[in-house]
């Protein structure tokens, strides 16, 4: 424990006056304990007691361009000397929901707003609003966010979940409404089938789908083919509104994100974490047709942090340099994050453990499984997590800095030796398993 001996003081004191020591529940589950990090430049994080790290966790996913990047910080430095918030509108906002109409296919009109919990909640008041229906279909394992009606069958239990024709809504939190968990019905992922049984129903009850159009959460699980254009059809088919939650996928996959990435245009999407680089801000984007409802005030959406001057800087930056960078920039994110799957699939292979990695390469999954395949969240239980929290202490120890379950993220800050030195910690910490 010496090693993060600071860190640990300063977990212990924290939890003298923060809730746990820390102010998000996702950071409490960090191996051996909360790490507290003092410094970060590219790829790299260096923690309270001087280690240095690699860093695959790029704070849950934002730092696409890496950490500190001169473009973002010299460009939030200016403007946020210009003024931080003006309870008012400033050109650059406008100048953001410009560009990022440009970019996303679905995007006639957007909303800032400061998360993807918020974002998320704001496009499900206008589904209902927009189709005059109560409810909304979601998947089991998707993650949409903390809010009440939001956070439902994120992480079921095997004695939880029920049948996998007809799931249980299972709260995510003690002190959640039941009443919330009444605002959805819970499908299984990637089974079209059922959606399609599910609409024949209750078509009349259901406003939109809600779907992660890659199921990052857990287990980063691709789309089926034909799943997400079934899902398009299907809602043309009934009326119901069709919701891409990118707040992951979004100018990670391309500029467009996933929606221009599969090639499937959302009636409604949100974005958020890799559109600033690490400043808060998250954007509902959409058809004009529904839009209009809160354009019209018929829709209410409020915050007083929405478009403040740093954050929309931030995020003129980040998506400025992901420009710049062209169809090269996201080549070279893919191919990255390709080299470092196809290592530790090799690393694995050589220490004779049965390894799954999956994913599209700029965000994937590492799990320990006899699976050479998971679709659903159902298959994500059996990974071995206990395994995988020994092997993140062991990366860690090596100086590498991962997600506790399982979620790696490639920046464009990483380079092909990054990815040598990290592929040559796991084979030597998948030895040791």
């Amino acid at each position: 424990m010496g090693r993060y001996s600071k860190s640990k003081e300063l977990h212990d004191r924290a939890c003298g006056s923060i809730a746990g020591g820390v102010n998000s529940h996702l950071r409490a589950h960090q191996v051996p304990h909360p790490l507290f990090f003092c410094r970060a430049a590219g790829a790299r994080v260096w923690d309270a007691d001087g280690n240095e790290f690699l860093d695959y966790t790029l704070s849950q996913g934002p730092m696409i361009l890496g950490h500190s990047p001169p473009a973002v910080v010299d460009r939030v430095s200016a403007a946020m000397r210009q003024g931080q918030l003006f309870a008012a509108q400033h050109e650059a906002e406008v100048t953001l929901a410009e560009k990022l109409c440009d970019s996303i296919p679905c995007a006639e009109l957007v909303r800032l707003s400061l998360s993807g919990s918020e974002a998320n909640h704001v496009a499900l008041r206008l589904a209902r609003a927009v189709t005059g229906r109560p409810l909304f279909l979601r998947f089991e394992g998707h993650y949409h966010g903390w809010l009440d009606d939001l956070a439902v069958s994120v992480s079921p239990t095997p004695d939880q979940h029920g049948p996998r024709e007809n799931p249980a809504r299972v709260a995510w939190s003690a002190g959640q409404r039941a009443s919330a968990l009444e605002d959805c019905v819970v499908l299984p992922w990637n089974d079209l089938d059922l959606v399609r049984r599910m609409l024949e129903r209750r078509a009349d009850d259901i406003a939109a789908i809600i779907t992660e159009p890659v199921m990052c959460n857990r287990g980063c699980v691709p789309p089926e083919p034909g799943f997400l254009e079934g899902l398009r059809k299907l809602c043309d088919q009934y009326g119901a509104l069709l919701i891409f939650d990118e707040i992951i996928t979004g100018f990670r996959l391309a500029r467009g994100g996933a929606q221009e990435f599969y090639g499937v245009t959302p009636d409604l999407a949100t974005v958020g974490k890799a559109m600033a680089n690490g400043f808060p801000i998250s954007a509902l984007t959409g058809r004009r047709k529904a839009m209009e409802l809160l354009a019209r005030g018929m829709v209410m959406h409020g915050g007083t942090g929405n478009a403040n001057i740093m954050s929309v800087a931030a995020a003129l930056a980040t998506l400025e340099e992901i420009e710049k960078g062209g169809r090269e920039f996201y080549r070279r994110l893919f191919a990255r994050g390709q080299h470092l799957m196809d290592g530790l699939r090799a690393a694995a292979k050589s220490a004779g453990l049965s390894v799954l990695v999956q994913g599209p390469g700029p965000m994937f999954h590492m799990g320990f499984t006899p699976l050479r395949r998971v679709v659903d969240y159902r298959g994500t239980l059996r990974y071995d997590r206990a395994k995988y929290n020994r092997f993140c202490a062991a990366m860690l120890d090596r100086g590498v800095w991962l997600i506790g379950r399982g979620f790696w993220y490639v920046s464009a800050a990483h380079t092909d030796q990054d990815i040598e030195q990290t592929v040559a910690a796991a084979a030597e910490a998948l030895k040791k398993l």
